[in-house]
């Protein structure tokens, strides 16, 4: 008789333990776990292993590592009425995961969104020339215009980038006019200096010559030197003497170092 009452209170004990559900929840150093108990919110814990009853208590975990979000094919109007298409790239973490869980049903669709309107806000409020002038300050207003609004949602925005910036297709044939035109004029710009640089040589090289006018026939010497073949007739100056020449019937004089021959 003991043994039967032995194992009905074993049969008891282990139909109570099934109907607790005992059970084991690991957090892991990368998450928090948000505990909540016949549904209400009890509080964040941190890595570890948690035992709980299954039937009242339930752990949620959070990933609270850096995570990146993409925002791509945005359409939106410039401030002078351009369609241009923006794609952004955010890096975000969960800095409170109470707020994150609780304060929306999916901040994953927060981040979304918060990031499409503030991409719609920066874009539509300047003109296509002020865009693409400023571009590379979008990701600072994106930060200044969402990262507070995510922060509300218990997010920390870190980092956000602009992608992509497409315009439609005949504005990029403008463009491109534009930007051709542009580097015609430095090329016609740079040409000009370097035609004014030689009249400036020119005109210093006419002063020159006008108060020495022997550096012309100089300079002829020196170009004529440079090209073989060519034959060379130099003129005298008025009033320049002569050169003596000698008088055929005049013996010729011996070379230095040569006897003369005798002469009968």
């Amino acid at each position: 008789m003991t043994i039967v009452w032995v194992l009905l209170g074993l049969v008891v004990l282990l139909l109570a333990v099934s109907a607790l559900r005992v059970g084991r929840t690991t957090v892991l150093e990368y998450e928090r776990g948000l505990q909540f108990t016949r549904g209400r919110f009890k509080g964040v814990l941190g890595p570890g292993v948690y035992w709980h009853l299954g039937f009242q208590t339930e752990i949620r975990r959070v990933d609270v590592r850096p995570a990146r979000v993409a925002v791509s094919g945005q359409e939106v109007l410039s401030a002078d009425g351009v369609a241009v298409k923006a794609s952004v790239v955010a890096q975000f973490r969960i800095a409170d995961p109470e707020r994150a869980v609780l304060g929306t049903d999916n901040y994953q669709v927060g981040i979304h969104t918060e990031l499409q309107l503030a991409l719609r806000a920066v874009v539509s409020g300047v003109s296509i020339d002020e865009l693409l002038r400023t571009r590379t300050e979008i990701p600072a207003q994106l930060k200044q215009i969402a990262g507070p609004r995510l922060r509300a949602l218990g997010i920390e925005l870190e980092d956000a980038a602009l992608r992509d910036l497409t315009f439609p297709g005949e504005l990029k044939k403008i463009f491109t006019q534009v930007v051709k035109a542009r580097q015609e004029g430095l090329a016609a710009l740079e040409k000009a200096r370097g035609e004014t640089a030689a009249l400036r040589n020119l005109v210093n090289a006419a002063a020159l010559i006008e108060r020495n006018p022997s550096l012309m026939q100089l300079r002829a010497l020196q170009a004529l030197a440079q090209q073989p073949g060519n034959t060379l007739v130099l003129g005298m100056q008025p009033g320049a003497a002569p050169i003596p020449l000698r008088d055929r019937s005049e013996p010729e004089l011996p070379a230095p170092g040569v006897v003369p021959p005798d002469t009968e």
